[in-house]
Order: structure tokens, then sequence, then C-alpha cells
């Protein structure tokens, strides 16, 4: 059947901000890689660490990434802690992911937002 769901999420990855990324056709500040995830830099931080750590494999959100993949959702985790230990903030750190636009999800390319550095007041937003 043309242009059935196949076709939508292969328009969807190819328009991918974060895909394009994970291929290195779009230039980041990578951070760590491993064989599920890539980190890199985010280019309007929002604290002296802000990184962004996604999957390689295309997922929409942290929910369809927890229903379809647990290993690639506990790779994304680990990578996280990496990044805050190797930022220095190992002992005081947020991850942040928004789900969905209403959230502020701008990329609908799961990546969980390593913050920290500085005070993070509660609540957020």
């Amino acid at each position: 059947m043309a242009g059935g769901r196949a076709d939508d999420e292969e328009a969807a990855v190819a328009d991918c901000l974060f895909c394009g990324i994970v291929a290195k056709e779009i230039p980041a500040t990578v951070v760590g890689e491993t064989d599920l995830t890539l980190a890199f830099r985010d280019i309007n931080p929002q604290a002296p660490t802000h990184v962004l750590v996604t999957t390689k494999a295309h997922h929409e959100d942290v929910g369809s990434l927890a229903s379809a993949d647990a290993e690639a959702l506990a790779a994304l985790l680990r990578e996280c802690r990496r990044v805050a230990e190797a930022d220095g903030i190992g002992d005081a750190y947020r991850v942040v992911f928004n789900t969905g636009a209403g959230a502020g999800q701008s990329v609908f390319h799961v990546h969980a937002h390593v913050l920290g550095g500085r005070g993070l007041g509660w609540p957020p937003g």
C-alpha cells in the first residue's frame, strides 16, 4: 500500500535534524558516542553543561523508545551519567525528556537534556 506508515516514518527520518547529526551530515560538538547513542553540546545552552544525548536509531520520544527498545533506553541513561561525570557535575545534574510539542519538544527524535553546573530550581519551567 503506497503512502502508508512506513513511508511516513521514512520521511520523518529523512527530515530529522538529529538523524542528520547521527549520520555526521550535520555538524555538532560531539562529547560521546556508543554503539547505540550520541552525545553532543546543545547549540543554545541553558546551563554551563547542556548536553543532548540521543539514540542513533530514530524514536520519536522517550515513551516510544521505552516501548520499542529497553536496551537503547538503558544505554541512553548510562550515557547521561557518563556525560555528567566527564563534565565534572556527576554529583548534581538534571536529566530532562520533553515529550510532545506541549511539553517543549521541538525535535521529534528522542533525546535527553543533561543540565548542570549551576543551581537548578524546582519546579522547573
